[in-house]
C-alpha cells in the first residue's frame, strides 16, 4: 500500500483543510464539496484526511462494519452474537465517475432469490464506505440517479436495495467528500443544497508558497516513506486533537442568542428550507469543539456561515455561488449578544497553543511556524468578460469604428417548448429526446448481456414454466435457471449535444432585436441545463465564424459567452454553419452515443462572399446529409418579412420556429418536435 501524503504538509488552502476536519469531528455536519481548478490538492488532501481518523472497532466478518458496542439489528450479515470487536483503520473509498448502479448500492443474486428464496447480497461502495468517508472526485460529471441514491444515503444513514419485490438495508454512515472542477459544469441546487459545507480553493498566486508546495512534492515524490516520518509528529498532534474535539462535542453549549443568529443569518440571505439552519448549527459547534472550547461564539457562526451557506445562494445555473460578507456582518451584529466575541480569548490555540491567524476555527499552522498569505481568489478565467459599459457612453459609443456594436444584455429568459431529437437514442441519461435506458417504463425484454441488472419477472416465469417437469420441480419453488433470466428493456429520456449557432451581424443588430435574441437563447440555455444537455456555442459575424465555446456540461459558461457577444458586419451564414459542422463530427468521435441537436439562430440573411445564399444552402444540405437533427429560430421582424428563414429550415431538413412560438405557453402547441433529415420525405 502506497504511502499517503501527510495532511499536515499540505501548504496553505486553509479552507479546505478546515472544512475537512470539522467533517472529521463531527460527521453530522453532512460532508463537504470542494470546488476549485485542478492541480489544488483536493484529491491529496482528500485522501490524506484518513489516516488521521481513529481507528474503527468492527464486529469480525461482518462486510458491514458494524459496531460490536451497537450492531445493526437490520444487517445482512447478523444478527451479531456478543464477541470483542476488532479495530481497523478508517477506510476512504472512491467512487469512480463510471460506476454503475450496483456497484454503488450492491447487488442481489436474482436467480437464488427466486429459487431458493435466499436474500444473496453483494455489498456495494456504501457498505464499504460504512463509518469511513466516500470519496466522489468529479461528483458534477457523476449520472444524476447515481448522486441521487449517493446523497439519499448519506441523509438517512442506510442504503435500501430493491429488486423485483426483495429488499435489503444496512447501515450507510459515512463522511462524503466531494470534489468537482467548476468549468466542467455545475452541480444542480439541489444536490448542492445536501452537502453540509463547501469550499473553494484555487492555486496560490503567492511565489514563496508556490516554491514551498514544489518542493515539498518533489520531496514527497523522492522518498513518500522518509517524507511521512520527517511530518510523523505533526500528524499524530493532530490525530489526537481531533479526537479531543470528538470527546468534547456532546459538552459544547449552543445558546439561545447563537440560535438566533444563525437564524437571522439564514433568513437574511434567503437560503430555502431549514437545513442551512442545522448545518450552521452543527458546523458552529464543531468549531467550538475544534478550538477547545464548551461554548459557541459569534465568530464560529461567522466563520460556518462562509462554509454552509454559499453554495445554497444559487437560485438559477447562471448564479455564481457566493455570500456578502458585510451583510454578514451587520445581520450578526444586529442578531446576537456581542459578549460572545469580545475578542479577549483565543479563538484556537492550535496544538502548540498559538492562534491560527484567524479562520474561525483554525487549522494547525504550517512547519517553521513562518507566517504565509493565504491562497488569493483567481484573478479571472479565460471565459470571464467584462461587464460591458453602457451603450453610447463616452467610453464606448455605441456604434464604433467598424460597424461593431458593444454587447447589449439580454431580455428576461422564458420557459421554452421541449425541442427533441427525432427517433430513438442510446446516450447519456437525461431529460430530452427518447432512449433506451438502466431507468424509465419497461417496454420489453431480452436476455441478459452480462449481469442482470432490471428483472422482467414475468418475462423470467414464461421463460421457465415450460421446463419445470423436465427440471424436476416437486415443491412450490419454481425452478429457475440462469438461461431463464429475461432483462428489462426500458425507455426513458437522454441528454443531447445542443449546438448553438448564432447569428452576430449587423442585420440582428438592427431594430433593438439581439437582447431578446439573446433573451431566447438564454432561455434555451436554461431549458438545457434542466434537461442535462451538453451545450456549445458557434457565433458569426463579420467575415468569419468561431467555436465561442467548445461542447461542455457547463451551461453557466455559455451564457456568461453569450452576455459578452458583441453585434455587427456582414452575415457569413455559411461560414457558421460549416464550423458547427466541423464541431459535430469531432463530437461525434468523441462520444458517439450522444445525439446532437442543431439549433440556428437566425433571421435567414446571408451576405458577403461570391453567391452567399446559395453557400448557405448547401451548408445546410451537409448537415441533411448526416441526418443532424436542426432547428432554426426565425428572429425575422417587421411587416415585411422575407421567409429566408423558413428556406434554411428547409436546407437542413428541420423545423422553423418564430420567437414567439418559442414560449411554451404560446398558442402554437405545447411541444415542437426537431424534423430529422429524411423524415420529411
Amino acid at each position: 500500500m502506497s504511502t499517503p501524503y501527510p495532511f499536515t504538509a499540505i501548504v496553505g488552502q486553509d479552507d479546505l483543510r478546515l472544512g475537512l476536519l470539522l467533517n472529521a469531528v463531527s460527521p453530522a455536519v453532512g460532508g463537504v464539496l470542494v470546488r476549485g481548478e485542478k492541480g489544488t490538492a483536493k484529491s491529496t488532501a482528500v485522501r490524506a484526511l484518513a489516516a488521521l481518523m481513529p481507528e474503527v472497532p468492527v464486529v469480525p466478518g461482518c462486510r458491514f462494519s458494524c459496531d460490536p458496542a451497537s450492531p445493526d439489528p437490520a444487517c445482512p450479515d447478523g444478527p451479531h452474537a456478543e464477541a470483542a470487536g476488532v479495530s481497523r483503520p478508517a477506510r476512504t473509498v472512491e467512487l469512480p465517475v463510471g460506476a454503475s448502479e450496483d456497484r454503488l448500492v450492491g447487488a442481489l443474486d436474482i436467480e437464488r432469490a427466486l429459487s431458493d428464496g435466499v436474500k444473496a447480497f453483494e455489498p456495494g461502495l456504501l457498505a464499504d464506505a460504512h463509518r469511513g468517508i466516500l470519496y466522489v472526485d468529479e461528483v458534477n460529471l457523476l449520472h444524476d440517479h447515481l448522486v441521487d441514491l449517493l446523497l439519499d444515503a448519506a441523509a438517512m444513514g442506510a442504503s435500501y436495495v430493491e429488486r423485483e419485490g426483495v429488499s435489503v438495508r444496512h447501515a450507510a454512515r459515512f463522511l462524503l467528500v466531494g470534489t468537482m472542477n467548476p468549468e466542467e459544469g455545475e452541480l444542480r441546487p439541489q444536490l448542492l443544497d445536501r452537502f453540509g459545507l463547501t469550499v473553494e480553493v484555487s492555486a496560490s498566486r503567492d511565489t514563496d508558497e508556490r516554491v514551498e508546495v514544489v518542493r515539498r512534492r518533489l520531496a514527497y515524490d523522492d522518498d513518500p516513506e522518509g517524507f511521512a516520518a520527517r511530518w510523523a509528529e505533526e500528524e499524530g498532534a493532530l490525530r489526537e486533537r481531533i479526537a479531543a474535539a470528538r470527546v468534547l462535542l456532546p459538552r459544547v453549549v449552543l445558546s439561545d442568542g447563537v440560535l438566533r443568529q444563525i437564524a437571522a443569518t439564514c433568513a437574511a440571505f434567503e437560503v430555502d428550507g431549514m437545513r442551512a439552519d442545522i448545518v450552521m448549527a452543527r458546523t458552529a459547534t464543531a468549531l467550538a469543539a475544534w478550538a477547545g472550547r464548551e461554548e459557541v461564539t459569534a465568530d464560529d457562526v461567522r466563520q460556518a456561515a462562509l462554509l454552509a451557506l454559499p453554495h445554497r445562494r444559487r437560485r438559477n445555473p447562471f448564479d455564481a455561488p457566493g455570500l456578502d460578507e458585510d451583510k454578514l456582518d451587520q445581520t450578526l451584529d444586529g442578531a446576537g449578544p456581542q459578549e460572545n466575541n469580545d475578542g479577549d480569548d483565543d479563538p484556537d490555540p492550535g496544538p502548540d497553543g498559538g492562534g491560527d491567524g484567524g479562520g474561525g476555527g483554525g487549522v494547525p499552522p504550517q512547519a517553521g511556524g513562518e507566517d504565509r498569505t493565504p491562497p488569493q481568489p483567481p484573478q479571472g478565467s479565460e471565459g470571464d468578460s467584462p461587464s460591458p459599459a453602457p451603450e453610447g457612453s463616452p467610453e464606448t459609443p455605441g456604434r464604433p469604428a467598424g460597424g461593431e456594436q458593444q454587447p447589449v444584455a439580454s431580455a428576461e429568459p422564458f420557459r421554452t417548448k421541449m425541442l427533441s431529437v427525432p427517433g430513438l437514442g442510446e446516450g447519456a441519461a437525461g431529460r430530452r429526446s427518447r432512449a433506451r435506458t438502466e431507468h424509465g417504463r419497461t417496454t420489453g425484454a431480452r436476455r441478459p448481456e452480462g449481469a442482470l441488472t432490471k428483472l422482467h419477472l414475468a418475462a423470467t416465469v414464461r421463460a421457465a414454466a415450460p421446463h419445470q417437469r423436465a427440471r424436476g420441480r416437486a415443491g412450490r419453488g419454481l425452478v429457475v435457471r440462469r438461461d431463464d433470466l429475461r432483462q428489462a428493456t426500458r425507455e426513458g429520456r437522454e441528454g443531447n449535444l445542443v449546438l448553438f449557432v448564432v447569428d452576430a451581424s449587423g442585420s440582428m443588430a438592427a431594430r433593438q432585436r439581439m437582447s431578446a435574441v439573446k433573451g431566447a437563447v438564454l432561455s434555451l440555455l436554461l431549458d438545457a441545463y434542466q434537461r442535462r444537455d451538453k451545450v456549445g456555442l458557434v457565433t458569426f459575424r463579420g467575415k468569419e465564424a468561431e467555436v465561442a465555446l467548445p461542447p461542455t456540461s457547463a451551461v453557466d459558461a455559455a451564457a456568461a459567452r453569450l452576455e459578452s457577444l458583441p453585434t455587427g458586419g456582414r452575415t457569413p451564414l455559411a461560414a457558421g454553419l460549416l464550423k458547427a459542422h466541423d464541431v459535430l463530427r469531432v463530437e461525434r468521435l468523441r462520444d458517439p452515443s450522444r445525439r446532437p441537436l442543431l439549433v440556428v439562430v437566425t433571421d435567414g440573411r446571408a451576405t458577403g462572399g461570391p453567391e452567399p445564399v446559395a453557400l448557405a444552402g448547401r451548408a445546410g444540405r451537409l448537415h441533411r446529409s448526416e441526418g443532424t437533427a436542426s432547428v432554426v429560430v426565425d428572429c425575422e421582424s417587421g411587416y415585411v418579412r422575407l421567409g429566408l428563414a423558413g428556406e434554411l429550415a428547409r436546407e437542413l431538413g428541420g423545423t422553423a420556429v418564430t420567437l414567439d412560438e418559442l414560449r411554451a405557453d404560446s398558442i402554437a402547441g405545447l411541444v415542437k418536435d426537431v424534423t430529422a433529415a429524411g423524415r420529411a420525405a
